[in-house]
């Protein structure tokens, strides 16, 4: 089970611990129901309710796609994307005989990025999910435009059964092409937001596809739910949320996510959107950024060992490697390294992370730890819910709303003004 280490910002606390009256009450609150947002708390039953409705037409979905096609191509845009994209990434890459090759595309307009892709796909058999929950956000759905008549001068007439989407169960744009084409069809669940359903379809079909077992996934956000429901101080969830907003109370306005491993990135870019849209509200909220360690303490390091003290630090550790090497002895010591011959390299960069901390404490940087067992299926689950739990009774401390956005539609509003589309489009 993940576990969480305040020993870092001990002594940067004034008299006070942690608010844990408050995390208590934004802990009612979110599982009555009665916070704001409420209707949108489906999310703590997700991974049950996947389990039991979804989860066989989601691997017979899979199952299909890796039978006939060497790439999937996923669409989407935020919540629609990030999460699978962080699963994908952090559990690595897997062969043709076990999964697919995943792109995503639909999370922005560069024509580079876009013909790359599609150069990249060459003559490969590939099918699309296109993931949306109306059809009309802009970015996936000209993606899909593309995308759909690639699929049609490849397949023709069958183009549609190379075709999934996952939207509405009854409304939108979206819903009603794919009910006239008669494309297979998943749902994104009415009481749950975005960048809370990668417990949904939305994250599971690719996730499935790329040959992630997402039976373990699900099983392991299941229970670990059930432990985060239990109320108290030693619940990992209340000492994360109560940590940094005690911090965020000390004027510690940006939260740094820093990690240890490369392909924790897009993990890092969910939790980004999840912490900044819950809480980014009515001129508050903690500023979510994130950072690659040990490579970007080669960039951005000295700016947190001796920049402005407005940040504080939380670093996610996974407790066990998923593999082995072990240094080697060189004959001579031309490069001065034989001192660590024979030591596993994950030692090292667990020493390094050490050093790191403690630095960044000394130096005035507040540390919050996050330890995962393992980079893997289980893990993944975890910290889904995990962070899922955490911001939003994070988020209920501070007075806000955990579930809207109102803020992401002036964007689009701009943009679609200044493209001349259509008052009644």
């Amino acid at each position: 089970m993940i576990k969480v280490d305040l020993s870092g910002i001990s002594t940067f606390l004034d008299s006070a611990d942690p608010d844990y009256a408050a995390a208590a009450q934004a802990h009612r609150v979110l599982l009555d129901g009665s916070g704001a947002g409420g209707e949108f708390t489906g999310w703590l039953e997700l991974p049950r309710r996947t389990i039991k409705n979804e989860l066989k037409s989601i691997l017979s979905a899979a199952a299909k796609i890796k039978s006939r096609s060497k790439a999937l191509v996923v669409i989407g845009i935020g919540g629609s994307y990030l999460g699978a994209k962080a699963a994908v990434d952090m559990l690595g890459k897997t062969d043709n005989s076990e999964g697919c090759k995943i792109y995503f595309v639909g999370s922005g307009l560069s024509v580079d990025y876009l013909n790359d892709i599609i150069t990249e796909l060459g003559d490969d058999d590939f099918d699309v999910n296109v993931i949306s929950k109306s059809g009309t956000t802009l970015e996936p759905a000209l993606a899909f435009r593309i995308f759909r008549g690639l699929l049609e001068r490849k397949y023709g007439k069958a183009a549609k059964k190379h075709i999934f989407a996952t939207t509405d169960n009854e409304r939108g744009v979206l819903k009603k092409m794919a009910d006239e084409e008669g494309w297979d069809c998943f749902v994104v669940p009415d009481d749950v937001g975005g960048r809370y359903s990668v417990l949904s379809a939305v994250g599971l079909l690719p996730m499935a596809v790329s040959g992630i077992d997402i039976s373990e996934v699900l099983g392991s956000a299941s229970e670990y739910l059930s432990e985060l429901a239990s109320p108290g101080p030693s619940n990992p969830a209340w000492q994360y949320a109560a940590g940094r907003q005690k911090l965020y109370g000390l004027g510690y306005s940006t939260e740094l996510l820093a990690y240890y491993e490369p392909s924790f990135r897009f993990m890092a870019e969910w939790w980004k959107q999840l912490f900044g849209e819950s809480e980014g509200k009515n001129g508050i909220g903690i500023f979510p950024a994130s950072l690659e360690y040990t490579a970007d303490l080669h960039s951005m390091g000295q700016f947190v060992q001796d920049g402005p003290r407005f940040l504080m630090e939380t670093v996610l550790q996974f407790e066990k490697a998923n593999s082995e090497f072990k240094i080697p002895f060189a004959l001579g010591d031309r490069d001065g390294l034989n001192y660590l011959a024979g030591r596993d390299l994950a030692d090292v960069n667990r020493t390094a992370a050490a050093a790191v901390k403690s630095a960044h404490i000394l130096g005035g940087v507040p540390n919050i730890e996050i330890l995962v067992p393992r980079r893997d299926a289980a893990g993944f689950g975890e910290l889904v819910v995990f962070f899922q739990f955490a911001c939003a009774v994070s988020a209920y401390m501070s007075g806000v709303n955990p579930f809207d956005q109102p803020g992401v539609e002036a964007y689009k509003k701009s943009m679609f003004r200044m493209l001349g589309k259509p008052s009644d489009k």
